[in-house]
């Protein structure tokens, strides 16, 4: 764990040119969501499901891919949605994001990782695939990259407000 990158919030290599993965960690899938080089655009990639059955010492397969993920898109950071509640705090459900975040940023070696507040993600981008009369089956197929992609997006838009 000595050679984990991770930062809070807004604070990744302000904004320096180069592809971001958006990851939303769920219970059964991990969406995941991939940037522009410029930073402007993030789009969904792929939904990867949730190895729970991996030993403590193993790097579980969904971590695995997004190391190979990183790989494939050259990305130079990874954004990870953190879930805290409606009035800022902190629940279980976040920490165990931050283990998560935790075995990613050691698969991942130097890529930086961020945590940024995903609050109502899911919930938008359900109401968005709706909207677009994307439900059911159809539905629970992408919320997780969409979620994603609002993690994503929003931490970009973040970046270009702060310069």
């Amino acid at each position: 764990m000595a050679g984990r990158r991770m930062v809070e919030g807004d604070r990744m290599s302000a904004l320096s040119r180069g592809r971001r993965l958006g990851v939303d960690v769920g219970k059964v899938r991990v969406g995941v969501a991939v940037s522009d080089p410029d930073g402007i655009l993030a789009t969904p990639l792929v939904t990867v499901p949730r190895d729970m059955g991996a030993a403590v010492d193993a790097v579980p397969s969904d971590i695995a891919e997004l190391v190979r993920l990183v790989g494939e898109h050259e990305a130079v950071g990874i954004v990870v949605g953190l879930p805290v509640r409606l009035n800022g705090a902190e629940g279980p459900a976040a920490i165990d994001i931050r283990a998560y975040a935790g075995r990613l940023a050691d698969a991942v070696g130097e890529v930086p990782i961020a945590l940024a507040d995903e609050r109502m993600s899911t919930v938008v981008a359900t109401r968005r695939l709706a909207e677009r009369g994307v439900r059911g089956k159809r539905q629970r197929a992408v919320v997780d990259q969409a979620a994603a992609v609002e993690i994503l997006q929003s931490w970009l838009d973040a970046q270009r407000r702060q310069r």
